[in-house]
């Protein structure tokens, strides 16, 4: 499996911070696939460990939104049967890839937004929390002082993601962020949108994508690194593929994880660092990493 904590620009006591989080996040979801359970269950628990992590743009120290409020959007794909979830314009919730996994698994719909969603998950039991407790003292004066300044302010860790191929050789992705520092309230990105931040298909592999969500939407990222798989390229071609045709194509800033069924693992991106972990079987630890290899 492979985990990413976001792509961008940040200082050395934010990496460090990362590296830790990411660490712990694949050692999860490793656990889970040296178990014996399924890829879709080890992506879950390693998307949700990094949204309880604050210093992740997900779940508790999301960025904020213009009108300093936390908006969550996430989503789970199973490529055993193509069944995806997803949740986007979310609040009040701590894990908002289980929502995103609820509406896959028990509703005939792929994504749900709003006021729709913050429904659904107290329907379905989950526990609703005052959006202040997500809300990091980091973040607050991060958003206090650009307001202040008409800029955006730099060192925050971005989308985190989640693909793993299980010993069943099924493939799974997930994929959760805050969204944008300051973005318009109601903005919606590529992470909840299947075939854009997330994919994940049995015949090929699977994706996540991090970085500007606009341009990732307009060139369908996760599916294309996916059919880039599919047509035979290896995981670590594909993803280097897929960025280098999106950068072409939008001049902006992404990166990507991707896994094969065969268990292929490959990632790229184009801006100067990407947060990311790799686990393969027979590790004894997640390789953890920051720059570029």
């Amino acid at each position: 499996m492979v985990v990413h904590g976001g792509v961008g620009i940040y200082g050395d006591d934010v990496s460090a911070r990362a590296l830790d989080g990411l660490r712990e996040a694949s050692s999860r979801g490793r656990d889970i696939l040296e178990g014996g359970g399924t890829a879709l269950r080890a992506v879950l628990e390693a998307v949700r460990t990094l949204e309880d992590n604050p210093g992740f743009n997900a779940g508790t120290g999301s960025a904020l939104t213009s009108d300093g409020t936390i908006e969550n959007d996430a989503s789970v794909m199973w490529g055993k049967d193509l069944t995806a979830g997803g949740v986007a314009v979310l609040s009040g919730f701590r894990n908002p890839v289980l929502v995103a996994e609820a509406v896959r698994a028990e509703t005939p719909h792929v994504l749900l937004a709003a006021e729709g969603a913050h429904r659904f998950a107290l329907q379905r039991g989950f526990s609703t929390v005052d959006p202040e407790v997500m809300i990091t003292p980091e973040q607050r004066a991060k958003w206090a002082a650009a307001r202040a300044e008409a800029v955006a302010a730099p060192g925050k860790l971005g989308t985190v993601g989640a693909v793993a191929c299980d010993r069943e050789g099924h493939v799974a992705a997930a994929t959760s962020t805050g969204g944008l520092f300051l973005k318009m309230p109601g903005r919606v990105g590529d992470t909840p949108i299947i075939g854009a931040g997330t994919y994940a298909d049995d015949e090929a592999g699977a994706a996540s994508c991090t970085g500007k969500g606009e341009a990732i939407l307009k060139v369908s990222l996760a599916k294309m690194t996916v059919d880039l798989l599919r047509a035979g390229r290896t995981a670590q071609a594909a993803a280097e593929a897929a960025i280098a045709e999106f950068t072409r194509r939008t001049s902006s800033e992404a990166g990507v994880i991707v896994v094969s069924p065969a268990g292929q693992l490959g990632l790229a991106f184009n801006t100067l660092r990407m947060s990311r972990a790799s686990w393969r079987e027979g590790d004894v630890e997640p390789n953890a990493r920051i720059e570029k290899d």
